[in-house]
C-alpha cells in the first residue's frame, strides 16, 4: 500500500471520455483497497460551482483574460480545501481536468502567452502538481455530438484544433508525467491501458 497521497488527472478535448474513464478508474482503485476522491474542474467546491456555472453557461459573455483568471480562482479554492487535505491524507486523487486544461484551451485555443498560463498554473497548484496525467485524445470533432453544449463545447472546429495540438505539445514537454491514450476500440479496452500504467507507477512508489 502506498504511504503518500496521489494525484491524477484527465485530460483531453471534448467528449473524449475524461469523466467515464475517471470514474471507471475511481471503481478499480477502490476495488483494491485504496481511498479514492474523484473532482472535476470548474467546480468541486461552492466557490468553484458558482463560477462554473458562469464559465459554462452559453450566454456568458467574457474576455479570454477573465475566463483564465475565473478557472484559476475555482482551481485554487479546490487546491486548498478539498486536493491538498486529500493528499495528506494519503489518499488518491482523480481529477476530471486540472491545469493541463487551462495550458490548452486558454493558452494554446485562446492564444494567451502559454508561459504566462504555466506560471499562474504553478502559482495556483503550489505543491499539488498531478503525479499523473491521461490525455484522451482523438481527432474526430466528438465534442460536437455532445446535447446541452456549453459555451467551450460550440466554439468552432478551428479552436477544437489547437486545443488538441495544445495537449500534445503538453505531453511532449512531459513525457515522463503525461501519457497519450487514443480513443480508439472499447471503453473496457481504453480502460485497460489506463489501468495498466496506473499499476504499473503505484508498484514504482
Amino acid at each position: 500500500m502506498k504511504s503518500k497521497g496521489l494525484l491524477i488527472t484527465f485530460e483531453g478535448g471534448e467528449g473524449s471520455g475524461k469523466s467515464t474513464h475517471a470514474h471507471l478508474l475511481k471503481d478499480y482503485l477502490e476495488e483494491k483497497g485504496f481511498k479514492v476522491l474523484l473532482l472535476r474542474e470548474p467546480g468541486g467546491t461552492e466557490t468553484g460551482e458558482k463560477l462554473r456555472e458562469i464559465l459554462l453557461h452559453e450566454k456568458s459573455k467574457i474576455s479570454p483574460l477573465t475566463e483564465l483568471f475565473l478557472f484559476l480562482a475555482s482551481r485554487r479554492e479546490l487546491v486548498t480545501k478539498i486536493i491538498e487535505p486529500a493528499l495528506k491524507e494519503n489518499k488518491i486523487v482523480i481529477c476530471d481536468r486540472f491545469m493541463d486544461s487551462t495550458t490548452a484551451y486558454q493558452g494554446y485555443g485562446r492564444g494567451i502567452d502559454v508561459e504566462l498560463v504555466s506560471k499562474l498554473n504553478e502559482l495556483v497548484v503550489g505543491e499539488a502538481s498531478p503525479n499523473l496525467t491521461f490525455i484522451l485524445d482523438t481527432d474526430k470533432p466528438l465534442g460536437f455530438k455532445l446535447e446541452g453544449k456549453d459555451r467551450i463545447e460550440v466554439e468552432d472546429s478551428s479552436f477544437h484544433k489547437k486545443v488538441r495540438e495544445g495537449y500534445l505539445e503538453i505531453a511532449r514537454n512531459n513525457p515522463g508525467r503525461v501519457k497519450i491514450i487514443k480513443v480508439e476500440g472499447e471503453i473496457e479496452e481504453i480502460q485497460k491501458k489506463i489501468r495498466e500504467i496506473v499499476d504499473e507507477y503505484l508498484i514504482k512508489i
